[in-house]
Formats: structure tokens, C-alpha cells, sequence
């Protein structure tokens, strides 16, 4: 009995402290709020002579608007009061008295407790509406620790699950591919063995560092956008443990907990670097096979010019020294067919390899083209070219020229378009064709594959893309329903030798001319 008394006794105590706090600062409270009306009268006393009998209200609004913000309703109800009383003894006619006083005056004080009343009432709601969200916060900052302990407890209950589950994935090591875990700071918390034998560390050097610095990815994209998937497939390059590089075909899936939120990733990588390595020998293969193409079309070309061509016109020649009545006939007619054996010759050849782009130049190659497509066509050709540019590397020219070939087809053939409109802009580092018609433009799926470079949809382009990429540069195809724009992007530089005379093996770029 004696404890409870004591604990009884002590609690007494504390709320006998509590009420005299409370006590004291009240008081405080009403001091305060009972000199600043005090103040705001004397002030009012000492402008008298300068604002009268009108409105003697005018300092007192400062003493109430304090009292209600700072003081309470209490202190702020006993300032109005006392602001009353002295404006009622001070400052309304008969001074100095209680009595005899004006009923007119009687209204402005009306007024100015009206007034007081509605200042008072919204001072003490505004501070109500912010103890309130004192309050709220404080109870917000609780659950919010309550919480963090939650997600302290699930964390460590998610790492106890995360080591059963290394415990259970034995079966994983006996994958080829390289299969590890990390978590959600991007730290590795599993590797297998097939990770082991494709980089060369073993789990327990590879457990707790960051896979990105272990490995010195490169990622296609922001890795902050490969992680906000659910799922992701690409290709990464990554860093053997003896400084070796290497492709993978990664695979990764987001690691979630029951609440929804990224715990970690899953990624399985399968080692891709010799089948790149062949597909770029492929590439370079299929690039070369083109420029032996062209110096086979080239060869032809001036074969077809050179020799059978000398023979076809010494022939002609021959038959127009024929001179017999019997044989003007049979001349005559020889000497048509062998004209059209020269054009068409002349055709081929000049088709096959213009003779103008070795020796004028792709400028003067362009404006004969041009010239014949829209004569054989019925298409409108607009052409704009540099001024003077000079001369290009061979390579460069024969890939310009074969791209204005196959684009200028492909308008022919399939766009239905009336006008195309080409464009070749020479800049200090890059060539730029632009061809734009404006047909029927291409079918959305057909312009996806043509663009992801996809094998069937057509020789030509194909080989186009297979030209740029080999020298450097790049081909871009745009369409819709307003037509098609095909750009071709080459990048070029000095060198020396003899203008658009290379062999193909040295430097690709601008000579000066």
C-alpha cells in the first residue's frame, strides 16, 4: 500500500506542476495582452491632437489583432473589454466619465465589437487549423518511424529468405549460362558457377560489390531505364576478370516483394562475343563482295566501251563505204542495227559504270543520271547540288551514286509519286544525300523492317546500308502518307592523292581539289 500511496502521491504532484504551468502562463497571456491594449489607448491618447474625436478606435485594432493571433481567446475577449472601457472613459464626450454618454457614439462601439468579435473568432480558428496540423504531423512522423521499423523487420526477413533461397540454388550451377542475383543497390548477392567460369571470379570475390563496377558494363541504354522494367533483354559488354572483353545476350527480371517494390534483379547472360565476331566478318565480307562488284561493273563497263564498241563503229564504218545499188539496202539496214548495238552498248555500259564519275566527278554523274531517269520515267526531278565541292574519295562517290541509283528506282517503281526532289549537301565533316518523293509512302510494318535491316525486304537496300556502314556512315529512311525521305550520311575528311583516284584501301574523305 505503501508504494501505490507514494506513486498516487507523486502523480498529485505532477499535475499540481501541470496546472500551475498552465496557471502561470496564462497569466503571462492576459499581462500581455492586457498592456498592449493598454499601449494601443495611450497611443491613441497622444495622436489625439491630430485625429480627434473621429474614430477613436484606430490603435486599438493593433492591440486586439495581437491579443487574438499571440494570446488566445481568453486574454484576447479581456482586451477588447478593456479597450472598451477606455475608449468609453477616455475619448467619447462627457471625458472622464461613465455616464451621460452619446447614443450615436454607441453604434461605432457596436461596430467595433462586432468587428473585435469577428477578428477574434478567426485568429482562434487559423491557430485551431494549425495545432491541428501540428498534430497531424506529429502523428504522421510516428507512423512514418513505425513504418521504417516495418521495413527494417521485412528487410531483414527478405535477406533471411534470400540466403535459404542461395542455399536451394545449387541446380542453378549447373547452367552454362552466367546466372547471378543482386540487389536492390546493385549489389551481387548470388553467382553461379557457370558466372565463374565465364568471368574468372568466384562467388565469394564477386558476393557485395556492385556488378556494374565488377564487370565495367556498357549498357545499350540508362541502366536506370533497363531497372524500372519488369523484364529486359539486350545486349551488354563486360570485362573478364583478365581484362578480356566480351558480348553477352543479357536477360533480366525485376525481383519484387509482396507489397509490389524492386527487391533486386535476375540476370542470366549467355556469352554472344564469337557470333558477333562473325557477323561483323560477315558484314566486311558482304562489303567487299560490293566494292568487287563494283570494280567488276567497272571493268565491264569499259570493256563494253572500249572494245566491243570500236568493233561495232569500225563496222558501221565499213558498211557505209558499201556503195553498190544491191547492197545500199542490206547496208543501210546493217548500219541501223549497228547504231542501235552502239546505244544500247553505250546504255549498258554507262549504267553499269558512268564513265563521267571517274572522270568528271559525281556533280556531272548526278546531272546525267538525272537527265536520263526523268527522260525514261516521266518523273519530275528537282536537283540541288553544291555549287563547287570539289572531288570525293572513289569509294565515297560510287556509294553516293549507287545510293541515287537505288533510290531513284525505288521511286519508279513503287511510290507512284509525280516529282522527287534530291539534295546533296556537302559539310566540312560529312556528305549528305536526300531523296524525297511524295507517293503513297510505305505500309508502317514494311517501313519497320526496312529500318530493323531485316534481310527480305529488298537486295538493294540492303547493300546500300551494307555500303554506308562499311565507310562510316549511315542511311535513315523516313514515310507516311505525305511520302518518303530517304537520307544518306557519309562522313569524309582530307586526304592526299590525286582526287577520287583511291584504291579503296586508304583514307575515305574530301581531297583538296
Amino acid at each position: 500500500m505503501g508504494l501505490v500511496d507514494t506513486a498516487i502521491a507523486k502523480r498529485r504532484k505532477e499535475i499540481l506542476q501541470a496546472s500551475t504551468a498552465t496557471a502561470k502562463q496564462q497569466a503571462i497571456l492576459y499581462t500581455l495582452a492586457a498592456l498592449a491594449t493598454t499601449a494601443a489607448l495611450l497611443l491613441r491618447k497622444l495622436l489625439h491632437p491630430l485625429l480627434g474625436n473621429d474614430n477613436p478606435y484606430h490603435t486599438l485594432w493593433l492591440a486586439v489583432v495581437f491579443s487574438a493571433w499571440y494570446c488566445g481567446i481568453g486574454p484576447s475577449v479581456a482586451s477588447v473589454i478593456i479597450g472598451v472601457v477606455g475608449i468609453w472613459y477616455w475619448f467619447l464626450p462627457p471625458y472622464h466619465s461613465f455616464a451621460g454618454k452619446n447614443y450615436t457614439e454607441m453604434f461605432g462601439m457596436l461596430g467595433f465589437l462586432v468587428f473585435s468579435a469577428v477578428i477574434v473568432v478567426l485568429a482562434e480558428s487559423t491557430r485551431r487549423i494549425i495545432v491541428k496540423r501540428e498534430r497531424a504531423e506529429e502523428e504522421l512522423r510516428k507512423t512514418q518511424e513505425k513504418l521504417e521499423d516495418r521495413v527494417k523487420e521485412r528487410t531483414a526477413a527478405l535477406a533471411r529468405k534470400t540466403a535459404e533461397t542461395m542455399e536451394k540454388a545449387a541446380l542453378l550451377d549447373m547452367a552454362n549460362d552466367a546466372v547471378f542475383m543482386k540487389t536492390a543497390k546493385g549489389e551481387i548477392s548470388y553467382w553461379n558457377k557457370g558466372a565463374e567460369r565465364l568471368y574468372g571470379w568466384t562467388m565469394n570475390e564477386a558476393l557485395g560489390h556492385s556488378a556494374t563496377d565488377l564487370l565495367h558494363s556498357e549498357y545499350p541504354e540508362p541502366l536506370s531505364e533497363i531497372e524500372s522494367r519488369d523484364t529486359w533483354e539486350g545486349e551488354i559488354t563486360h570485362t573478364q576478370r583478365d581484362g578480356t572483353r566480351i558480348i553477352v545476350a543479357s536477360r533480366w527480371t525485376t525481383l519484387r516483394d509482396q507489397s509490389g517494390n524492386a527487391i533486386g534483379w535476375l540476370e542470366i547472360n549467355t556469352d554472344i562475343t564469337y557470333r558477333k565476331r562473325a557477323e561483323d566478318a560477315a558484314r566486311s565480307l558482304s562489303a567487299r563482295i560490293l566494292t568487287l562488284q563494283d570494280e567488276e561493273r567497272r571493268r565491264i563497263a569499259r570493256g563494253l566501251h572500249d572494245s566491243l564498241g570500236q568493233y561495232l563503229t569500225a563496222l558501221k564504218l565499213n558498211l557505209d563505204l558499201l556503195s553498190t545499188t544491191h547492197q545500199k539496202r542490206i547496208a543501210s539496214e546493217c548500219s541501223e542495227m549497228v547504231d542501235k548495238c552502239l546505244a544500247e552498248t553505250r546504255t549498258i555500259s554507262h549504267l553499269l559504270h558512268p564513265p563521267l564519275l571517274d572522270e568528271a566527278g559525281l556533280g556531272s554523274a548526278i546531272h546525267w543520271y538525272v537527265k536520263g531517269f526523268a527522260q525514261r520515267s516521266g518523273i519530275k526531278v528537282t536537283l540541288e547540288l553544291p555549287s563547287q565541292f570539289g572531288r570525293l574519295h572513289r569509294d565515297v562517290e560510287t556509294a553516293l551514286f549507287r545510293a541515287l541509283q537505288e533510290g531513284l528506282t525505288n521511286v519508279h517503281r513503287h511510290s507512284g509519286s509525280p516529282v522527287v526532289a534530291i539534295h546533296l549537301i556537302v559539310e566540312t565533316k560529312q556528305v549528305r544525300l536526300e531523296i524525297k518523293d511524295k507517293g503513297q509512302g510505305m505500309p508502317p510494318k514494311t517501313l519497320k523492317r526496312l529500318v530493323e535491316g531485316i534481310a527480305d525486304t529488298g537486295v538493294g537496300l540492303a547493300g546500300m546500308r551494307e555500303r554506308m556502314r562499311e565507310l562510316g556512315g549511315s542511311l535513315r529512311i523516313k514515310s507516311d502518307k505525305d511520302g518518303t525521305l530517304l537520307r544518306v550520311v557519309i562522313p569524309i575528311s582530307e586526304m592526299s592523292g590525286r582526287p577520287g583516284n583511291g584504291d579503296g584501301k586508304g583514307k575515305k574523305g574530301v581531297s583538296a581539289a
